[in-house]
């Protein structure tokens, strides 16, 4: 058994930040971090264009207003106690980064460069030329390397340690085993932090990495905890089309133009980004175009639009969208130079997660803390997005929470013993565990079956969606589930990076979130932010100005739903009362 005081799962930007946290204020703690890949390959180095914060370095800007704008941009679902935490915490931790070593762009004048976002009444996106997320990574990473955090890279958590404690029940520690030895192991700790990113391969056209299959959210639903509003999945304007990887939002903050088929900057055309144009919120700029593609004018009639940047010049793409133009050449062959770039919505980000408070504390169906649990970022639900998270603002909460959720743990496990736990049992049933998956000897292969939940996923709780579609895609995933459990091939026996077996094993994750993600949509009857539904087109605030919980009862996927916070109406009612979305 290894002990750690803290030990964090994941180690992207939140729990990276997160581990940093403990080392810098509590550096008699032992804080260890497990992450099935390097550090350094999380998917948080794929984040491109920016980190909003109200540095004023461009614009008179002010946390509460980016506070509005964050608010509106949810569709007045988010958490707004949570949102002030976050906006009024960002300036700091930019300034903090950049103590860190990040090494942001420059303006003329030597201050952090900012530039305009979708939904953003300022230009408050600092950023890092389009490879903002790798440069801030790679300094925590770094410094928690200097500081002496133990970090675990390529050890896969296989489950939870939640059972009866001093405190009721309570979360202990993880089950673990290496890819490298396929060595089984249960790491102890006083508190445990979830911080494993999102899911977006759990739709077949996605920005994301092959890492990114929630395995942290299914290792939560699994002892029983709710994940919360997990209908609400945003889908990206702008995938590289065919491949679905991200072209960033900071090509639109420099100016592009969306293209249809005629020639049009279609944008106009929708009164709902008449005005804003690219740089409406992307719940709206996704489903323009989505609708663009489905009345033909999509280009040449295809599955895609246009992403003009020609018009801003040479000069400017390789200065500021140098990673933009990379990606066209090497994926899709197109030098965005000379020739606009083929882009249709991809799925992109989860604003669902696990429920916590601003203290990064796990709730459960109660909305109680879970004793020994946290969780921060990408996995987590605080809820600082709500229905629709505007761009630049991911980077931010995995920092901002990953900062706090380190000095609360701190805090939090100081007059805290270690747990007793009795491991045997687990090795033992985690050795059975991976004996039976690498016993599977049916018919259908790993890559057949998660084809098949990706497609269901994408055609029955894509951008649009309705009753009957949700209906079918929960009776589509329960026969992939029974074909998972009845009829897996697994051909690969070895004991030494089996990465079949990995695959194996975040199918199980991928196909436990698709079924909470299409449950918890059929529940929600109205049309909200990134969650459309065209049998109810409106926003219903009456009814479901409320955040949804899904969570597995006796094999079951059940529902049901807390309030929303609202308490910065105390401070300014007229913009932070729910209104209609107008830009």
């Amino acid at each position: 058994m290894i002990d750690h005081d803290v030990l964090i799962i994941g180690g992207g930007l939140a729990g990276s930040r997160a581990a940093l946290s403990v080392a810098q204020n509590y550096p008699h703690l032992s804080v260890g971090l497990i992450s099935k890949v390097h550090p350094i390959r999380s998917h948080s180095v794929a984040a491109q264009g920016g980190i909003a914060a109200s540095l004023k370095n461009v614009d008179n800007d002010d946390w509460l207003t980016h506070a509005f704008d964050t608010i509106k941009g949810s569709d007045y679902l988010a958490d707004q106690n949570s949102v002030q935490v976050l906006t009024q915490s960002a300036p700091e931790v930019i300034i903090d980064l950049e103590h860190l070593g990040v090494l942001f762009s420059r303006a003329e004048d030597g201050k952090i460069a900012q530039r305009p976002f979708g939904g953003h009444t300022y230009s408050r996106a600092c950023y890092a030329a389009d490879k903002t997320g790798h440069a801030i990574l790679h300094e925590l990473v770094m410094n928690l390397r200097r500081l002496g955090g133990t970090i675990y890279q390529e050890w896969y958590v296989m489950d939870l340690v939640y059972e009866d404690g001093t405190n009721g029940t309570e979360v202990k520690g993880v089950v673990a085993y290496s890819l490298e030895t396929s060595q089984i192991e249960v790491f102890r700790a006083k508190a445990v932090l979830m911080a494993t990113g999102g899911y977006g391969r759990v739709f077949n056209t996605t920005s994301n990495d092959l890492a990114s299959t929630g395995d942290g959210l299914c290792l939560t639903a699994n002892i029983g905890l709710p994940l919360q509003d997990m209908e609400f999945v945003q889908f990206h304007p702008t995938g590289l089309y065919p491949v679905g990887v991200l072209i960033s939002e900071a090509v639109r903050g420099e100016g592009a133009y969306l293209i249809n088929d005629l020639g049009d900057r279609f944008m106009a055309n929708y009164p709902i980004s008449k005005n804003r144009m690219e740089l409406s919120p992307r719940d709206i700029t996704s489903r323009n175009i989505a609708c663009e593609i489905m009345e033909g004018r999509g280009i040449n009639g295809g599955n895609y639009v246009y992403l003009d940047v020609r018009h801003l010049g040479r000069e400017k793409i390789l200065s500021r969208i140098p990673f933009a133009r990379e990606e066209g050449l090497r994926l899709a062959g197109v030098d965005c130079i000379d020739h606009p770039l083929p882009v249709r919505p991809t799925a992109h980000y989860s604003m669902g997660g696990i429920p916590t408070n601003i203290n990064c504390q796990v709730l459960g169906v109660d909305s109680q803390p879970i004793a020994g649990f946290f969780a921060a970022g990408e996995t987590a639900c605080v809820s600082v997005h709500g229905a629709n998270r505007l761009g630049a603002n991911s980077l931010l909460e995995c920092v901002v929470f990953g900062k706090r959720a380190g000095e609360k743990l701190g805090e939090y496990v100081s007059d805290r013993p270690m747990p007793k736990i009795v491991s045997r049992p687990y090795l033992i049933d985690a050795d059975t565990k991976l004996k039976r998956m690498l016993a599977k000897q049916g018919t259908s292969r790993i890559a057949d079956i998660r084809q098949q939940l990706q497609d269901t996923m994408t055609e029955h709780c894509g951008i649009f969606r309705d009753d009957q579609r949700l209906k079918d895609g929960l009776q589509k995933i329960q026969t992939i589930c029974d074909r998972y459990d009845h009829d897996l091939l697994v051909d690969d026996r070895s004991t030494v990076f089996n990465m079949e077996l990995m695959q194996a094993i975040e199918l199980r994750s991928l196909l436990t979130v698709g079924e909470i993600i299409m449950s918890s949509a059929l529940s929600r009857k109205e049309s909200r932010g990134a969650h459309s539904r065209e049998d109810y087109p409106s926003r219903d605030d009456a009814n479901y100005l409320k955040h949804t919980l899904g969570y597995v009862e006796n094999g079951q996927v059940k529902t049901s739903d807390r309030p929303v916070d609202m308490s910065l109406q105390n401070i300014d009612r007229d913009r932070f009362t729910p209104q209609e979305r107008k830009y």
